[in-house]
């Protein structure tokens, strides 16, 4: 596959205008990228700038702190949905986990599981830069347990983005079947590919067209 294929091109700053998410559209269709990923309000914008290509519509959820309820986040994903994405990337509730909520935090999972039921893919992003390896792995095997299609390394808004050991750790968790994505700190196509060879399927960037290109990104996520 070639390595356009493996980006979700990102564009998630809370001052992005319309113009910067149309343009953001244009780039991924250019570059043939997987999917175009966009907060809940540019859904159905992106939906309609994609008609007619193959590249998806990814919309993040509970994000980037994952603290909302449950119940919040299986709305938010649905009316996503409802609006045109094709897979959401949702984030735990950190907090939980943290206080080994493990029921709890399984259930916030399911409960997004059931919300995209067959319509949509379902990531969940587990933020490891603020997770111990023992806590990484927990999360992990929950995300599997309660039936997610993906784990994913980061938000790109808390402290760090992915790295190559937490990707092969999170590979070794939830084996083969199931995908792993990198978000943040993947900033040129030598990190790319190495994030790729530790097992990543997916990358989050927001500067996928420069990764591309054989250039080194000016930002991290």
């Amino acid at each position: 596959m070639k390595l356009a294929k493996y980006f979700d091109h990102t564009i998630l700053n809370p001052d992005a205008t319309k113009e910067d998410v149309l343009e953001v559209c244009k780039e991924a269709k250019e570059h043939d990228f997987f999917s175009v990923c966009v907060n809940p309000y540019y859904v159905a914008l992106v939906r309609e700038a994609l008609k007619g290509t193959d590249v998806k519509v990814t919309s993040v959820i509970g994000f980037p702190l994952g603290a909302s309820v449950s119940e919040v986040k299986a709305f938010e994903a649905k009316r996503a949905i409802e609006d045109g994405a094709n897979e959401i990337d949702m984030v735990i509730n950190i907090a939980a986990l943290k206080n080994k909520q493990y029921d709890y935090v399984q259930k916030d999972i399911e409960a997004v599981v059931k919300a995209c039921g067959e319509d949509a893919l379902l990531k969940v992003i587990i933020e490891t830069c603020l997770l111990t390896d023992e806590e990484k792995i927990k999360a992990c095997s929950i995300a599997k347990t309660a039936k997610a299609d993906y784990v994913k390394t980061s938000t790109g808004f808390s402290t760090g983005g992915a790295t190559v050991e937490d990707v092969k750790l999170m590979r070794k968790t939830v084996g083969p079947d199931i995908g792993v994505k990198a978000s943040g700190g993947v900033r040129d196509a030598e990190k790319a590919k190495a994030v790729i060879d530790a097992g990543a399927t997916r990358i989050g960037a927001s500067s996928s067209v420069k990764i591309v290109m054989g250039e080194v990104a000016d930002t991290d996520y």
